[in-house]
Parts: C-alpha cells; sequence; structure tokens
C-alpha cells in the first residue's frame, strides 16, 4: 500500500480514532470533496476476535495492544486505594473494549446542558442523534418473554445509524428475568422506554452487539466499514501519536494550523489542516493535548516549560466519573455464573458452541439494569428526608451547577442510582495493575455481583499532564467521594441492596447463609460507607475535563465545541460533557459527535 500524502493540507485532522473520532470522520467524508486525516495512537485491532468476541472483553484490560490502562493517583475517601481505568488503545476507541451496554441520558440531564449557559441545546436537540447514530434490532421472542420488553420497548424510538444494537436470546428467567421481578416487587416496575428520558424501574438494556454475526459493533465496524475504508478523502493512521497541537496567533486570536505526529517509524512529521483540528482523544487524553500545546493553566504550563497560548486553568478540571460500588454475592449450586469459566474445560465448551453457531454466553451481554430514585433500607427516601439530607451537605449558595443537581436528587421520578447485574465476582485489591485483577476469580465459589452506581456525582477531579512528552500519561486523580453528599447517596443505596438479595425471586440464585464480597452486610450506614471505601471502583464513564460552559464558569469549549480563545479548535468527545449523564455514555458520545459533525459542516459553509 502507498504511503498517504501528508505533505497537502488537509481540510480537517481529527485527534483520535475512537468512538468520537470515527464518527465524525465518518460524516466529513460523506462529501467527496473533504479531505480528513485521522490520527490514532493505538493499532487497528477490528479483525481481533477478542476484540469482536462480546464475551472475551475482559482479556483486553490491561495489554498496551488494547488499553491505556490509566490509575489514579490514590484515593483519601476510598482507604487511598487507586483505581483502574481501561481506555481504548485502537481504532474504535474504548467502543472496542467497554461492555458493549447502551443506555440513554435523562430528559432533565440534557436540558441541564443547556440551562447551565450552552444555547442549543436540550433532550429534543440531541435525541435525533440517538436514532441517527445506532439501529436498534427488533428484540426476539425470548428477550420479549423473559424480560418483558413488551411493557415498554417503543420500535419508535429505534433509528437507523451505523452502529448495529440487539437484545439477545439468552437471558435466563432465574437471573435476569429474575431481577426485573424482584426489583418490581419493590415498586421498581419500569415506567417508561429509557430512551423517552424519563424512566424507572428494572429494564434490559440493548448492547452493541451486531445481531446477525453475534459480534461487537463499534465505531472501527460501524464507522470504519470496508466501504467506508476504501473512501478516497479520508485518511487514518494508526500507531502514530499527535505530539501537539500547532497554533498561530494573532492578537487575542488563535488558529490552529495543524499537528505535529510522530509515526510508528519514530519519524516526527508535521501535517497542516486548512479548515479545523478537531480533538477527539476522550476526557482523560484531550486535556493533556491541549495542555502539551499550550492551551490551559498558566502556571502549570510554565512549570513544564511549555509556552502558554491561552491561559485557562478550567482545562482539565471538572472531571467526574459514575463511581460503583460492587457486592459479590455466593450464587446457590446449580445457578449459572461466569466464575465457572475458571474450568478450562467449560470455557473451551463455550468457546466451541460460539465458534461453531455463534451462540452460548460469549455472543452476548447478560448484564440488566434498574434505575432507582433516592432509597435506603427501608425503602424510598421521602422528600423531607431528602430535603433535609441535602441541607446538610451542600452549601447555602452552591452555584447553578449544583443547584441543577440538587432538584435531580430530589425529584421523586428521578434516578439517583443505576443498579447493575453481573454474572461473575468481583475483587478490589488496593492497588490493581489493571482491571483484570478485579474481574478474575480468585475465590473458588461462584458468585453474581450487584453493583450500584452514583449517576449524578458531585465530586469534580481533574487530570493534567506531568510532563511536556505526549508518551507520558496525565495524572487522573477522580477525587472519588471528595464531595459529601456522593457517599451519602450512595451509601443509603448500598443498602436497599440488603433489601433487595431477601425479595424472592432473585432471592432463590443466591446461596442461603452464602459468602460475599466484601464480607460485610450494608444495612447499616457505617457498614454500607465501609463497603464503599473497600469496593468502590470506577464504571468507567470519565467526563467533562473540558466543560461545554460559560468560561467564567469553568468552560473550555462554547455551545459549537468551538475551544475558548481559539476560531478553529474543536473538541467533540466526552470531555465536554458539562454534566454527567445517567447510566452508561457510550450512547450520548455517538450522539454528541453525529451533532458535533453538524456543527462543523454549517461552520465550513460559513
Amino acid at each position: 500500500m502507498a504511503s498517504p500524502d501528508l505533505e497537502t493540507p488537509f481540510d480537517y485532522i481529527v485527534v483520535g480514532g475512537g468512538t468520537a473520532g470515527l464518527t465524525v470522520a465518518f460524516r466529513l467524508t460523506e462529501d467527496e470533496g473533504t479531505r480528513v486525516l485521522v490520527i490514532e495512537a493505538g493499532p487497528d485491532n477490528t479483525g481481533d476476535p477478542i476484540v469482536l468476541t462480546p464475551g472475551l472483553v475482559g482479556a483486553q484490560y490491561g495489554n498496551d495492544k488494547y488499553d491505556w490502562n490509566f490509575s489514579s493517583i490514590p484515593q483519601p475517601a476510598l482507604h487511598n486505594r487507586r483505581i483502574s481505568q481501561p481506555r481504548g488503545r485502537q481504532l474504535g476507541g474504548s467502543s472496542a473494549l467497554n461492555y458493549m451496554v447502551m443506555m440513554y441520558p435523562s430528559r432533565a440531564i440534557m436540558d441541564g446542558w443547556g440551562k447551565l449557559g450552552n444555547a442549543g441545546w436540550s433532550f429534543d436537540a440531541i435525541a435525533p442523534y440517538y436514532k441517527k447514530s445506532s439501529t436498534v434490532h427488533t428484540p426476539g421472542p425470548l428477550a420479549r418473554a423473559v424480560m418483558g420488553l413488551d411493557n415498554y420497548h417503543d420500535e419508535v424510538l429505534s433509528g437507523n445509524g451505523p452502529l448495529q444494537i440487539s437484545f439477545s436470546e439468552e437471558y435466563t428467567d432465574a437471573l435476569q428475568g429474575g431481577w426485573i421481578k424482584s426489583f418490581a416487587n419493590l415498586g421498581l416496575k419500569i415506567t417508561a422506554d429509557p430512551r423517552t428520558g424519563k424512566s424507572i424501574g428494572s429494564f434490559q438494556s440493548p448492547a452493541s452487539i451486531d445481531p446477525a454475526t453475534k459480534t461487537r459493533s463499534f465505531a472501527a465496524t460501524a464507522y470504519y466499514s470496508a466501504a467506508v475504508r476504501a473512501r478516497k478523502n479520508l485518511v487514518v493512521l494508526t500507531e502514530t501519536l499527535v505530539k501537539k497541537v500547532t497554533t498561530e496567533k494573532n492578537g487575542d486570536n488563535v488558529t490552529a494550523t495543524g499537528v505535529v505526529i510522530q509515526t510508528k517509524e519514530g519519524d516526527e512529521k508535521m501535517v497542516s489542516a486548512l479548515s479545523e483540528v478537531i480533538l477527539a482523544a476522550g476526557a482523560l487524553q484531550s486535556p493533556q493535548i491541549l495542555e502539551v500545546s499550550g492551551i490551559g493553566r498558566r502556571q502549570l504550563l510554565k512549570g513544564h516549560g511549555i509556552p502558554v497560548v491561552i491561559d485557562n486553568a478550567g482545562v482539565g478540571e471538572h472531571l467526574q466519573d459514575h463511581a460503583i460500588a460492587c457486592q459479590s454475592f455466593e450464587v446457590a449450586d446449580g445457578v449459572p455464573s461466569a466464575d465457572g469459566f475458571r474450568d478450562p474445560a467449560l470455557l473451551n465448551a463455550v468457546l466451541q458452541m460460539y465458534t461453531s453457531g455463534k451462540g452460548g454466553p460469549l455472543g452476548m451481554s447478560p448484564l440488566v439494569n434498574t434505575y432507582a430514585p433516592l432509597v435506603d433500607s427501608s425503602g424510598p427516601v421521602s422528600a423531607e428526608a431528602k430535603k433535609i439530607l441535602v441541607d446538610s451537605h451542600l452549601e447555602k449558595q452552591p452555584g447553578l451547577e449544583f443547584e441543577y443537581l440538587r432538584s435531580i436528587v430530589e425529584a421523586a421520578d428521578e434516578p439517583t442510582a443505576q443498579y447493575l447485574f453481573l454474572p461473575f465476582q468481583l475483587n478490589i485489591p488496593p492497588e490493581p495493575k489493571n482491571l483484570t485483577e478485579c474481574i478474575t476469580p480468585i475465590h473458588p465459589e461462584n458468585y453474581i455481583t450487584v453493583v450500584t452506581a452514583l449517576n449524578h456525582p458531585f465530586s469534580r477531579g481533574s487530570v493534567h499532564i506531568t510532563s511536556p512528552d505526549i508518551s507520558i500519561k496525565p495524572e487522573w486523580d477522580p477525587k472519588y467521594m471528595s464531595h459529601p453528599l456522593d457517599i451519602e447517596i450512595l451509601v443509603r443505596h448500598v443498602q436497599f441492596v440488603e433489601k433487595f438479595v431477601d425479595t424472592a425471586p432473585f432471592s432463590a440464585v443466591l446461596k442461603s447463609g452464602g459468602k460475599r464480597l466484601p464480607d460485610i452486610t450494608g444495612d447499616d450506614l457505617e457498614s454500607a460507607k465501609e463497603i464503599v471505601r473497600q469496593h468502590q471502583i470506577s464504571i468507567f464513564h470519565p467526563s467533562g475535563s473540558l466543560p461545554m460552559l460559560p468560561k467564567e464558569q469553568g468552560g473550555v469549549v462554547n455551545e459549537r465545541l468551538i475551544v475558548y480563545g481559539t476560531k478553529n479548535l474543536r473538541v467533540v468527545d466526552a470531555s465536554i460533557f458539562p454534566l454527567q449523564t445517567l447510566g452508561t455514555i457510550q450512547a450520548t458520545v455517538y450522539a454528541v459527535a453525529e451533532r458535533a459533525a453538524d456543527f462543523i459542516k454549517e461552520d465550513g459553509k460559513n
């Protein structure tokens, strides 16, 4: 294959060939007259069965062929533990190594994006882009019967986009079905399709799995198919580092002119952009690229000898992530658990089942979810008790952002937590080398895990460079539980888990008197807090580190996603989220990138 022409300027340069970057490149190159370069630091693993097979996702973690494998600095609120954070280091980015769950934001949060000062952003404005990005296939008869999908699944919302979304036909009545029924027995029967933006209760979320092939559908297969690869106006470089964005300054105006890259052979080259440079390196590395390029807090940049192009202390701040508390429970004899795959004979059997006909557990996502308003060991928390709780932990004038979050927490029909079923045990060492250490079954018993995720964190973390060298990962400090409301809300939801695991029919899958991890019963607040301190990790949704907010509120990009102080440097990934969405974020990353592509096309005409 001939080497691509990097001497002729491109119209657009996209930094990061992940979820957002490939989406934007796909849309921009629909115009044959628009020349686009995508630069990805990792390799192209599109044909790798480890990536394509849904049930083999755990084999990617900690391997630099797939994963950047971030680790936080010690977290004071979590017994100074370090937290693992997988990030996709490959074409397709984190859409290549996530758990494929597709979840959708609430109307309240997306309307909140606009109310924080971003004109034109709302649930109704972004909703069409979820449908544009993906095709949700009609659930089959078993999924409908076991999961009760006929009660809430709305075909009108299903879309017709490149990403393939499906429901499995491998759910079991005892596990996934039992989960749905037990939460319904506790008053948490699903109220509406979550895609409507207003939903409480238990539901089966679809997954980014192509039902025709039972393989992962992700950015590199959906938005960079064989037909897209053949586009003569699209160049994609893999195993290539962007060392910095080049800029020119004219008075107060900064123009991005291109990037400096380091090729896989180690050569350094400058590549020019005629229209825009577009950052899509994710919430931990888009800030890094800005900082090494001279855009960030003046004191930090000068300390690393980087000439200051734009002084903006908001770069790398405001970082949000979904904290999850993990409780594993031993299952009764005969109940299936993925822990059983420690037996080579069983693992080989399911591998054979998958390779021969794409059947069995390796071709599905077994996760099932519940959205719950604030609950505790007794059930729903009253409006008065919520107000007392928030008043006691939130300052009197918390600012617009926290006031808005407060309104969501206090609402009776907004979920403050997500419960998630995992079919295996989780083990949380204090200094994990990677996520694989957390998901490897080290205990001989078989378990399932109930995950409790904090939907709307008040804690704000940061990510910043420690060196001007782009090859040195930035320092990630999520500051989990640093705001007191986070742990107070999360532990009350952890308390509710005790009520759930004692509720039929799901209680029947757990061994009576069986073991649990950690070995703590979370029925009182202090015990629940210790579960969080010992077993809280990340659910891998970092966002908000280059927030779309007014500059005086710490914003880094405007409502068109242009970096403040620049004419043509845009950010299109989860970095721009002003508020964390509930549930998983990949659907919203695709939707934001789709909308960003429209912005770019519109602005290119002006």
